[in-house]
């Protein structure tokens, strides 16, 4: 099939033809969709997920051949950028910088799929001209991801938990499915700590809905302590993690989409209700679940004085993503049933750090 072409609404309120090569690759082989229905997908769902997704860094999870064949995480904004689509200077963990997109358009996400984009992946700040606005979080997020033996039911049970945990914690929960097993809770929070205060903050959420639900939630990072329970994914707080987006779709069978949803409809719901084949006409034949997103803004202030009252009380730091280079206070990056020595003897200069690397003298 000969390129096709896009048209999408533009903010001032003109239209942006998007030009899409190979239209009728097929994306989901299983259920037919092809890259020019995802196209469409993203302009008929578009109004709904701007507002969720608008001025934020994004990453792309790209598949050149659909979703059985090869995959990659593209930070780097890809060759070819259209002029309109603009691109912020974003740090990362190790410390190195380099441009990532902004969605600022309809026609910008629609461009990604021109770049066999499946999952938008948006920061959790806003690209703006306000000082530090990129290292400052206006979202939380919190993953409930349902481990073996357990599944989307139990994470929509926990989820009403954590709304409860939330409002205590002075927080407005917004739920949406991820596409798959789990439940999504973000919230939205003044831009006012940094990545790694904002970590705390959802640690010390974790481990307060833990505390209510110690046999249906676990906060343990390694996965042979987490048992058939909900795992809170408190590290997708990190700076440079990020949650697939609101509509967003998910590369498993059947297309299926993250999708916001109500408190009072989450309970009824499935996750296969959800999919790029049945999302647009249910976008356009009910309300917003989250219409009232932006004027819930709250502030991350009680959860901190949880964090700080966990800390006094004896609670450590808790694990970093293995990518992330060794953090202060956090434990021994050791698997559980592999550890064979104390916490202070992993550090430089114990016993076990010493077998590991043997190069390296002992402190003095």
């Amino acid at each position: 099939m000969a390129d096709a072409q896009v048209e999408c609404p533009t903010p001032d309120g003109g239209t942006r033809a998007v030009r899409i090569s190979s239209p009728d690759r097929v994306l989901w082989p299983q259920d037919g969709i092809t890259k020019l229905d995802l196209a469409h997908y993203i302009r008929d769902v578009g109004p709904a997920m701007l507002p969720r997704v608008g001025g934020r860094p994004m990453t792309l999870q790209r598949f050149p051949t659909g979703i059985e064949g090869e995959e990659f995480y593209s930070k780097n904004p890809p060759k070819g950028l259209p002029a309109h689509v603009r691109t912020v200077l974003m740090t990362y963990p190790s410390g190195r910088k380099h441009p990532q997109l902004v969605v600022d358009e309809i026609a910008t996400a629609v461009w990604g799929v021109q770049m066999n984009t499946v999952t938008f992946h948006p920061w959790p700040v806003r690209a703006t001209d306000a000082e530090g606005a990129l290292d400052r979080p206006d979202e939380v997020r919190i993953d409930l991801d349902p481990q073996p033996g357990c599944g989307f039911r139990e994470a929509v049970e926990a989820a009403y938990v954590l709304r409860e945990v939330l409002a205590q914690a002075g927080l407005t929960g917004f739920p949406k499915t991820s596409g798959n097993r789990g439940v999504h809770v973000f919230c939205p929070i003044e831009p006012a700590q940094e990545f790694l205060d904002v970590r705390h903050g959802v640690i010390a959420i974790a481990r307060e809905l833990e505390r209510r639900m110690p046999d249906e939630v676990t906060t343990a990072w390694w996965k042979e302590e987490r048992g058939q329970r909900i795992f809170v994914d408190y590290n997708q707080a990190c700076r440079d993690r990020t949650i697939a987006a609101a509509y967003s779709p998910r590369p498993l069978p059947g297309a299926p989409v993250s999708t916001p949803v109500s408190w009072e409809s989450l309970r009824d719901v499935a996750p296969g209700d959800f999919t790029v084949r049945t999302v647009p006409d249910l976008v356009g034949a009910q309300p917003d679940p989250w219409a009232a997103y932006d004027d819930a803004v709250g502030d991350l202030g009680v959860a901190m004085s949880w964090w700080e009252r966990d800390v006094d009380e004896g609670l450590p730091e808790m694990a970093f993503p293995p990518d992330y280079p060794k953090m202060p206070g956090e434990p021994p990056r050791v698997q559980p049933s592999k550890k064979r020595y104390e916490d202070e003897d992993y550090l430089p200069g114990g016993t076990g750090y010493l077998r590991a690397h043997p190069e390296r003298p002992p402190r003095t």
